[in-house]
């Protein structure tokens, strides 16, 4: 869903690693890109999901003309490229250099140290403007190589990650039917793509941890499913609580009081919603029932309050007409 083949073609003009992290990157020949770990020999290559960097060679141009003499690696990019609008590809889009795949992970990242062109400038373009990305399929690659994005998803596109909390589907010992349920309620009711779907344990520091990674990749809305009742594994909203900034307490009272009406029980959920940075965070619990039925709730406002966290901040009389009925 959400995913579209193109024509979108470019080229790579340099291609740039190092040995140790810390280290300026250098401009190379060539590289051989490693399935889900990066390119051979490169600092930053892992089993992580920011295998790769990548910068628009006109976001560097920008830069130069504030006055700065820029080599290739400067902003630790692993690979410059040319031709296409980096900044028009989403999560999810995938890049293909003659063998090779790239998965787009993440849109931009938080620098927590400014860097020296920062200091100079007053700005930095990787934190904007970076792209990151995990190799699917290896290849060897060198500048001058073309690419295409094979399967682009809009960056104008609400991204979303999808975490089931369950002690019992990370062991493996269920299968996970609510987490899958909620994403395709969210993706086909909001055109939302699921730039992440995982299982995580009801361990409080597991949840915190999963819940920040995924704002700092730029994701929209991250739903949490599962661990939000009385039992003392249920820890979801204590975690959630512990990394977001600020609580928007109406969309939890109106899950709440519509709950209630189908089940008393529902007067034991505990589940919050709030904001990290730009994101929103909605706690929901675990069955696929209760789940899908809460998040019903507030479909018709969740394209709404999405806007207002991009900045978009003029009133309507309504968002639900965006929402399928």
């Amino acid at each position: 869903m959400n995913e579209t083949n193109t024509n979108m073609t470019g080229v790579i003009l340099h291609i740039c690693t190092s040995p140790k992290k810390g280290e300026t990157k250098q401009s190379v020949e060539k590289a051989q890109l490693i399935a889900n770990s990066g390119i051979e020999g490169d600092a930053h290559a892992g089993k992580g999901h920011r295998q790769i960097s990548l910068l628009d060679n006109s976001d560097i141009n920008d830069m130069r003309e504030k006055g700065l003499e820029l080599k290739p690696g400067a902003f630790g990019e692993n690979i410059v490229i040319e031709g296409i609008n980096l900044g028009s590809v989403g999560i999810g889009s995938v890049l293909e250099i003659g063998d090779a795949k790239l998965d787009i992970t993440q849109i931009g990242k938080v620098c927590h140290n400014r860097c020296a062109i920062y200091d100079k400038t007053g700005d930095c373009i990787m934190p904007r403007t970076g792209v990151f990305a995990r190799v699917v399929e290896g290849g060897e690659i060198s500048p001058g190589m073309s690419f295409k994005v094979a399967s682009l998803v809009s960056r104008d596109t609400t991204q979303v990650g999808v975490i089931t909390v369950s002690d019992t589907c990370s062991e493996g010992t269920k299968r996970d039917t609510a987490g899958p349920a909620v994403s395709e309620l969210i993706g086909d009711q909001l055109h939302a793509h699921i730039g992440w779907a995982g299982i995580v344990p009801d361990e409080e520091n597991q949840i915190s941890r999963t819940i920040r990674g995924l704002a700092g990749r730029g994701l929209h809305m991250i739903i949490t499913v599962g661990g939000t009742g009385c039992a003392p594994r249920d820890v979801t909203p204590e975690a959630t609580k512990a990394v977001i900034d600020r609580e928007v307490p109406g969309l939890a009272e109106t899950m709440r009081a519509g709950s209630i009406k189908i089940t008393p029980h529902a007067m034991l959920q505990r589940g919050i919603c709030g904001i990290i940075g730009s994101t929103l965070v909605i706690n929901l619990p675990g069955s696929v029932k209760a789940a899908g039925e809460n998040l019903k709730f507030i479909l018709p406002t969740l394209g709404h309050a999405l806007k207002m966290l991009r900045g978009e901040t003029a009133h309507h009389e309504t968002s639900s007409r965006n929402i399928k009925q």
